[in-house]
Order: C-alpha cells, then sequence, then structure tokens
C-alpha cells in the first residue's frame, strides 16, 4: 500500500481508504464489515472513514468498535457533522451548539479519545462561517480534532471558509470530500485547481461510481438482485446503457493491462496529485482486497488518452 500526504499537512494516508457509507451498521452483516476491517487494516489501508448520520450512529459504534484491536497511532479515523440527528431545530447544520453535541456524541459512539478529521459534511447557508470555523478551532485546541475537513462545499464556498480562517487566524481546512469518478468529474474544474493553491487534499467518495464502474452491471434491465441498486432507486437511476457501455471499453483496457476495470478506475482518479485517497465502501473482504490492488498502478500517457476517448460526452 502507497501513502499519500493530505494536502499540505503532514498526515499521511493510504491512497485507498475504507468508508461505511451506505454498508456498516445496517445494509451489511455484522461478521462482514468486521472482516473488511480487518482486512484492509491488514493490507496496509490506515483511513477509515464514517459519519455520524450513517445509521443514525451505528456506524460509528461498529467502526469504532472494531478499530479497538489496533494501536491508535496506526490508524486515521474520520467522521463527519451537518445532517439531521434528531427533529428539534437545532438538531442539524454547522451552528456551534451542533458541531460541539455531536462531536462529542461521535466520539462516545466510537469510543475513541479524539477524532483524526472532522468534516463538515454540507456547506450550512444559515450559519455564519466565523461562527462554524470557530467552534471547530476550538475542537483542534481542545485535541478531540485534529485536522478540519468539507464535503461537497462549491469552489466559491471553500475559498471563503479559507479567507475567515485567516483572518481570525483559525485553523485551516487540509481536506475535501467530494464525489469524483470516470462519470463525475466537476471538481477537475475549479475545485483542484483552488486546493493545489490552497494545500488542500481530496480524499474522494463513489470513485466506482456506486458499483457501475466494476463491471457488475450489464444491462440496465437486469440488475442483481443483492445489489445496493435493486433496493435503492436513486442508486438505479444513475445506470443507463451507455454508461455501461463505455465500462465495457475500458473494460478491454484493463484486460490489456491485466487489471480489473475497478482497479483502473481507481488508478485513473488516483493519477490526479491533489487526491490524497479513493475511499471506497465494501461489503465484503474480498472487495478490499481487489480494490487495494489499484495502490501503486501507473497509468501511461497513452491509457489516459484512450481512457479520455472513451469517457468524451460521458
Amino acid at each position: 500500500m502507497n501513502y499519500r500526504r493530505l494536502g499540505n499537512s503532514g498526515l499521511k494516508v493510504s491512497e485507498i481508504s475504507l468508508g461505511s457509507w451506505l454498508t456498516y451498521g445496517g445494509y451489511v452483516e455484522r461478521e462482514n464489515a468486521v472482516n473488511a476491517i480487518k482486512t484492509a487494516y491488514d493490507l496496509g489501508i490506515n483511513f477509515f472513514d464514517t459519519a455520524n448520520v450513517y445509521e443514525k450512529g451505528a456506524a460509528e459504534e461498529l467502526v469504532g468498535e472494531a478499530l479497538k484491536a489496533y494501536p491508535r497511532e496506526s490508524y486515521v479515523l474520520a467522521t463527519k457533522v451537518f445532517w439531521p440527528m434528531g427533529d428539534g431545530p437545532n438538531d442539524r447544520g454547522l451552528s456551534r451548539k451542533h458541531i460541539i453535541e455531536q462531536a462529542n456524541a461521535s466520539l462516545k459512539r466510537l469510543g475513541h479519545d479524539y477524532i483524526d478529521i472532522y468534516y463538515c459534511h454540507r456547506h450550512d447557508p444559515e450559519t455564519p462561517l466565523e461562527e462554524t470555523l470557530r467552534a471547530l478551532d476550538d475542537l483542534v485546541r481542545q485535541g478531540k480534532v485534529l485536522y478540519v475537513g468539507i464535503s461537497e462545499w462549491q469552489a466559491s464556498q471553500i475559498a471563503e471558509a479559507l479567507r475567515v480562517a485567516d483572518r481570525y487566524l483559525l485553523d485551516r481546512i487540509v481536506v475535501n470530500q467530494p464525489i469524483y469518478n470516470m462519470f463525475n468529474r466537476y471538481i477537475e474544474k475549479e475545485i483542484i485547481p483552488l486546493s493545489e493553491r490552497s494545500g488542500i487534499g481530496q480524499v474522494v467518495f463513489s470513485p466506482l461510481a456506486q458499483g457501475l464502474l466494476t463491471g457488475k452491471y450489464t444491462s440496465v434491465s437486469d440488475i442483481p438482485s443483492d445489489s445496493r441498486a435493486a433496493k435503492l432507486e436513486w442508486m438505479r437511476k444513475g445506470i443507463t446503457e451507455d454508461k455501461i457501455a463505455r465500462v465495457r471499453q475500458l473494460e478491454e483496457i484493463a484486460r490489456e493491462l491485466d487489471l480489473s476495470v475497478g482497479n483502473l478506475a481507481l488508478a485513473w482518479i488516483l493519477r490526479k496529485a491533489n487526491v490524497a485517497s479513493a475511499l471506497v465502501g465494501a461489503s465484503r473482504p474480498e472487495q478490499v482486497t481487489e480494490n487495494a490492488k489499484a495502490s501503486g498502478v501507473i497509468l501511461s500517457t497513452e491509457i489516459i488518452d484512450r481512457i479520455e476517448d472513451i469517457l468524451k460526452e460521458a
């Protein structure tokens, strides 16, 4: 497993990281989830991601318990705050009240003394940025959080957060968690250039487009009954015959390189130096093993050009 610095920080994370969205604490059986985390750790993956909202805290509990088997200093643990955790008016967003309360609740569920990376899960237009950043800065000063991140913020929102942090000498954002894959490349236009200038690294989610880039879908009319897409309508909508046809073309390139199409897709993401890690999900340990093979794979300029030809207007 190879490791990369997270933005301009001194923190090093594995190129492949393991997440728990739509998996741990709910969709995936507990034994499989724990074994997937163990497999990841044994393969050198040192970066584990969860969020308070995943299964209303159950994912944090499972991830935290599974990681207790290992020395705390040997892994990087991330969680998030923003989405509703209750029915009250203050049970959501990025107010000081919600951030502080949820940080303490996450620490309790995780069973840990500190969080390595604490993400603002989305931007909150109803809370002043200074209030949000001061609350996060307080958590850093208290030692409860080591690094501050954001997820799915617009470039203008990130830039304003950096200005506010610098103006008031508050802890700076060092990591962004956006969606990024061969079929969703919006961060290339503004987010990555801004991040490169500002010392922010990317930890991207859905790098395999919810399984589409593994080649497991052969037709929109033949969705495997045991897949998450069979249960989630919004996921099915992202699977089209055009995308499936492009994946088939990508599979031809992958075969030439003796790679799976999933590993080709992950290596393509890691071609970007600003990407510190590709965040994968896994319902079975063998999926972790397969995804980990993408670390260290370098794609030639010729291969990247061929991939671009396939992805044009995708």
